[in-house]
């Protein structure tokens, strides 16, 4: 890895979250904790130079692999040519996800994310790229646990019911910073996430967007933080309590008083916060 930097005269760059996997064992057990079995469809988001690319296409994968900086992408294709591997050079924040995963038949995420974009573009790829069943993905630790966590948990937050909402997720397994080059200031975790069906009757948006107001103020009761979007009688029939902070409602619950606010939302004009 250090050598083809030098060799190639690259600089990892800072603003686009660039730190490579160095180390061989690592991608390695990556790839085994992934489960990629020979015929597998792979797509890798930050490829990078390529340390986890060339162990995924070891393994018999055939390979997606999108990489934003298009020095980095040049030199992919060079390390992986011959191989089933194909280099896209695009912005996985805006990629046309029709184009990378369509009919060809399911298909899992590896990869070592960029930290900075983390969360959206998974949850973009859980929302548009349902052909994508699995993904065991490398993050942040403190992204990773709200990923994963729970209510009751001190990570919960809105992200962890999003998530919740497309996927099973838990952790995998810790990575040490000294595996990449540079070496970041941030401790990392695999996670792996397998895909489930949302919740029927209700809609996301609908859910998602109770989500968001009540942990916009999470330490305050959702009678007030959900004030007029959803009235005492929707909150009686979800079975929760206006007297409960977002932080104590899992994703069923979230799921039960969006239903119940569409049935019978408040009386236009009420705020319903009495005390």
């Amino acid at each position: 890895m250090v050598r083809l930097l030098s060799e190639y005269g690259i600089r990892p760059s800072r603003a686009l979250g660039q730190n490579f996997v160095a180390d061989p064992n690592t991608v390695e057990r990556i790839v085994r904790i992934a489960g990629v079995e020979p015929g597998a469809r792979v797509v890798e988001i930050g490829a990078g130079l390529g340390s986890l690319t060339l162990a995924l296409a070891a393994a018999g994968a055939s390979v997606v692999a999108i990489e934003l900086d298009r020095r980095l992408a040049d030199v992919l294709r060079e390390t992986t040519a011959g191989l089933a591997v194909e280099v896209v050079a695009a912005d996985a924040m805006t990629l046309d996800w029709s184009e990378v995963v369509s009919a060809q038949g399911p298909a899992v995420m590896v990869a070592n994310l960029p930290y900075n974009i983390a969360t959206p573009v998974v949850l973009r790829a859980l929302e548009d790229a349902s052909a994508i069943g699995r993904f065991t993905l490398m993050v942040q630790r403190e992204v990773g646990e709200r990923w994963v966590a729970g209510p009751g948990d001190d990570a919960f937050g809105a992200v962890s019911v999003k998530m919740a909402w497309w996927a099973a997720a838990r952790l995998a397994g810790s990575v040490p910073r000294g595996v990449f080059v540079p070496q970041p200031r941030v401790d990392s975790v695999l996670v792996s996430l397998e895909r489930r069906a949302a919740p029927d009757g209700v809609d996301r948006r609908a859910v998602f967007g109770l989500v968001e107001a009540g942990f916009a103020t999470r330490r305050k009761m959702l009678r007030r933080t959900l004030a007029g979007m959803v009235g005492e009688a929707a909150f009686e029939e979800a079975g929760v309590a206006p007297t409960d902070r977002a932080e104590d409602l899992s994703l069923e619950d979230w799921v039960r008083l969006a239903a119940a606010a569409h049935r019978s939302p408040p009386e236009r004009g009420s705020r319903d916060v009495t005390t």
